[in-house]
């Protein structure tokens, strides 16, 4: 099956419109619009049309089987898959399934990625974490971005209990197109950052810190009263939401 992503469907119009193709092989092209049912799972192969990326595989909650299946029949319709939450013999079993892929673990981030990313265009994006705890999360939150196509600079461990360290960076934080700012904690951070720019800021909360922080219930609820105006906050640990909101923000 062919991918049906915006690139191809508008080479298969221009091919159909010149003559190249009859509107039967056209029709037969897009025969898996608007998605595949593969009986454990329905993929969405329109989804790239309507949002302008392709469905993402979360590993959590399905079996290895299953998920090299959904990989084997997403990478056969589209240049680059991802698959997010993965562990590393998730990652050995689609290596080893997919020969003759390109088949890379970003095992910071706990993402497989299927295929080659597009080129830089979009961004710069900058990642922001408070703490070394919060680097995972950040860069499941990068590397969905740079797989997304954006240019991605990080900026680690500049937490408010080291308050300067953050406005030592003011030039680096005023350089980014969006900023992704990852904190547990109190999840004070992102107002901090909101105060200091004129670009969006997506706050992360992580389920990181001592008893009081409920598992990230006090970042989070922390993040949603920021005071700091140009603040979006994604759900508790969602790296890869903060990562794709990003990238839509930067185009």
């Amino acid at each position: 099956m062919r991918a049906v992503d915006r690139r191809r469907v508008q080479a298969l119009l221009r091919d159909l419109k010149a003559g190249k193709v009859t509107v039967g092989q056209a029709m037969d092209a897009l025969r898996d619009l608007p998605y595949q049912d593969l009986g454990v799972a329905k993929l969405d192969s329109h989804r790239d049309l309507r949002r302008g990326y392709p469905e993402v595989i979360l590993c959590l909650g399905k079996t290895p089987e299953r998920i090299v299946e959904i990989a084997r029949r997403m990478s056969e319709s589209h240049d680059l898959v991802l698959a997010t939450r993965a562990t590393r013999p998730v990652y050995q079993r689609l290596r080893k399934t997919l020969d003759g892929k390109r088949v890379t673990y970003h095992e910071r981030a706990a993402i497989v990625s299927i295929g080659s990313p597009p080129k830089a265009k979009r961004g710069p994006v900058l990642v922001v974490t408070a703490g070394t705890s919060d680097i995972p999360v950040a860069e499941e939150a990068g590397v969905t971005a740079e797989l997304m196509g954006c240019k991605v600079t990080r900026l680690y461990d500049v937490g408010v209990a080291g308050v300067h360290r953050v406005l030592d960076q003011r030039d680096l934080l005023r350089g980014a197109k969006v900023i992704v700012v990852v904190a547990g904690m109190e999840g004070a951070l992102p107002s901090v950052v909101a105060g200091l720019v004129d670009v969006p800021v997506i706050a992360v909360p992580t389920s990181i810190g001592y008893g009081a922080s409920f598992d990230g219930m006090a970042a989070l609820l922390g993040m949603m009263n920021s005071c700091a105006p140009g603040v979006a906050v994604v759900n508790i640990d969602n790296g890869f939401g903060a990562g794709y909101l990003a990238s839509q923000m930067s185009r």
